[in-house]
């Protein structure tokens, strides 16, 4: 949508906010970011309970307060892209042993993110703390998707995350998983005593109706908590599409009545969500723009993904259907996402990262020494900026030598090689062909099978939360938005740290964005999504922010010129792992699927990340990172 002047004006496009984008580590455009915008006056003391920290950290030094384009920013890839386009591959096979900086590890692992990093830890556990371990990341800043996001404003620091949300999944954690938390000082079922859920006391989850769907624009507070009819009384659409809303979510109708439970369950795994209302519900199309904005696990949309998915929707009340078994997982949350997990992480393996952190409390106000992650002489060193471009064995695959593999990477726009005795690839599956050529056909296929999710985590600092509060939500769901679902964050005080307790405070709104492309397959979704990701500047980003903020908060008093502080969008083209669904994906021993055989040990070489798993959850991370690390150590002869 084109944007003339008056509107550029009105929506505060030209005011100075925390927008400052580093490109290449160099600031470009944009306000400062310690004391945020010059317009932001909050006059209200800090939340009871709340540590003051010390001043703003410097930007140039300090990646979690860089704004702006976050996620996979311009100037983290383009390497990797140059490698996958066959650019860079001549050159580096040339010479690969005239750019070796002298550097032999122990242990070399490719990506700094949850997987990466516990690659490194249980490493160490193996074979000691002396062992020598270079975790390589193409991001200024460890952690890959577990991002953290820090604000600075009038005194205080105000947390977000901008990727991997929480400790929780469908499945509990493996005893590997609960082990490596509790070693870093992490409870998850302690999580209920750091929730502060009175603050948003009376709010509740809504809709926005957009007026290109639905007539006008307008929010219904009340979704999921009050009674289906008087939700959709609420609601300002036309009376046949609320009918047929509210006959769907109150009828409890058999749909498949000449069906057993069993029977009804395997109907529904080959049927998208979309056809089942347009055909056994017999939904009118009219009101399928409702469902069009619901993004369910791994992005699946209402076109792609199976009924069965989704049989716990009031829809199917009416049908008995063999269930998945449920079982409890503990859930936890920090303020930052498990980007404190990967911060932990790095405090046990880099001592002096982080000064005085010791559990799950401490790590939330610790500022990390970036100046500590890559010094000489460190059994540990975690060097960022550095894209690995090639990855080859010295020699044959089996030789028995202790420099077996050489790692090429680039930084700073210079190749360097280093060498090590295993390689532990923690990046994502489809760039792991481009940087490993020798791999069998086979392996390479496999790799480059699935479709990463593309995700956009935007934070949005805003002067206060007193639109929310008369709107009566706390979070909404917004069919056909740009961003499908917005809320303000989690309320919790943990550590020091409290978020906002007052409508009158400065709050984070979280805006989540799933690009794709209705009516393709799915995975043929994830990629146009990612296309339109990476040609999307941060200027649209931000245009489209405070559009539908405005759209959506305006009538309880927002001013997008005015309230916003701050902007951060973390872009993920590259998201989440892929998940197999039953419309998508071929039914086939686990053995055959594409994870597995793409996870295979090359001789020195094991592959770690959630991509081996086939689930975008951190426990599966950890699990593929201590898998691999058991391979590391067959191929050494080690156990």
């Amino acid at each position: 949508m084109a944007m003339d002047e008056s509107e550029h004006e009105r929506l505060g496009m030209n005011r100075p906010i925390a927008r400052r984008s580093f490109i290449g580590g160099v600031a470009a455009g944009g306000a400062g970011l310690g004391a945020l915008s010059p317009l932001a006056r909050a006059s209200e003391p800090l939340p009871a309970g709340s540590a003051r920290p010390a001043p703003a950290p410097d930007a140039s030094t300090y990646p979690p307060v860089r704004s702006g384009l976050r996620g996979q920013y311009p100037g983290s890839f383009e390497s990797a892209h140059a490698v996958r386009d066959g650019d860079l591959g001549a050159d580096l096979s040339a010479d690969m042993a005239a750019r070796d900086i002298g550097e032999h590890y122990d242990l070399v692992v490719v990506g700094g993110g949850i997987s990466g990093l516990s690659s490194a830890w249980f490493y160490r556990k193996a074979l000691g703390r002396d062992m020598r371990i270079l975790v390589l990341d193409n991001h200024d800043d460890f952690g890959g998707h577990a991002k953290r996001n820090e604000f600075h404003h009038e005194g205080r620091t105000i947390l977000a995350f901008g990727g991997t949300m929480n400790i929780e999944s469908p499945f509990p954690y493996s005893y590997t998983a609960k082990a490596l938390l509790a070693e870093l000082g992490i409870e998850p079922r302690t999580w209920e005593h750091y929730r502060r859920e009175d603050t948003y006391k009376g709010l509740s989850g809504g809709v926005f109706f957009d007026k290109e769907s639905f007539g006008r624009d307008a929010v219904a507070p009340g979704y999921g908590a009050l009674a289906w009819e008087d939700f959709f009384a609420r609601a300002p659409i036309r009376a046949d599409i609320r009918a047929e809303l509210t006959r769907l979510y109150t009828a409890k109708t058999d749909y498949l009545p000449h069906l057993d439970p069993l029977a009804k369950a395997e109907a529904l795994k080959r049927i998208s969500l979309q056809d089942f209302l347009l055909g056994p519900a017999a939904m009118k199309r009219e009101a399928l723009p409702f469902f069009a904005g619901m993004g369910f696990r791994n992005n699946k949309r209402v076109d792609t993904c199976p009924a069965y998915e989704v049989a716990h929707l009031p829809i199917f009340d009416g049908m008995e259907i063999a269930g998945q078994i449920r079982m409890h997982c503990d859930e936890f949350h920090f303020p930052d996402g498990n980007a404190s997990i990967a911060r932990l992480l790095v405090n046990r393996l880099v001592p002096g990262a982080l000064p005085g952190v010791h559990d799950q409390e401490s790590i939330v106000t610790a500022r990390a020494d970036y100046s500590q992650l890559d010094r000489p002489g460190a059994p540990t060193r975690l060097r960022l900026g550095s894209t690995a471009v090639h990855v080859a064995h010295i020699g044959t695959v089996t030789a028995a030598t202790e420099k077996a593999v050489r790692v090429v990477y680039m930084k700073d726009g210079q190749a360097a090689s280093v060498t090590a005795a295993n390689v532990v690839l923690a990046c994502f599956n489809n760039i792991i062909p481009h940087l490993v050529p020798e791999l069998p056909d086979a392996q390479k296929a496999a790799l480059g099978e699935a479709s990463k999710v593309p995700m956009q985590y935007t934070n949005v600092l805003v002067r206060n939360w007193e639109p929310w509060r008369k709107l009566g939500v706390r979070s909404l769901m917004v069919p056909n938005g740009y961003h499908t679902r917005v809320g303000l964050d989690y309320p919790m005080a943990i550590g020091g740290y409290a978020s906002a307790t007052r409508p009158d405070q400065p709050a984070i709104v979280t805006m989540i964005r799933n690009p794709n492309q209705p009516g393709l397959p799915r995975k043929e979704q994830h990629r146009a999504g990612r296309h339109d990701m990476l040609a999307t500047p941060f200027e649209t980003s931000e245009l489209e922010v405070r559009r539908q903020l405005q759209r959506m908060l305006g009538s309880a008093g927002f001013d997008a010129a005015q309230d916003i502080l701050a902007v951060t969008v973390n872009r993920w083209p590259h998201g989440y792992a892929y998940t197999y669904d039953t419309l998508a994906d071929p039914d086939v021993p686990e053995a055959e699927r594409p994870h597995v055989v793409g996870r295979r040990p090359f001789g020195r070489i094991a592959i770690a990340n959630a991509d081996a798993g086939a689930a975008a959850y951190t426990n599966v991370a950890i699990d593929q990172a201590e898998r691999a690390i058991g391979e590391v150590l067959v191929s050494r002869g080690l156990t």
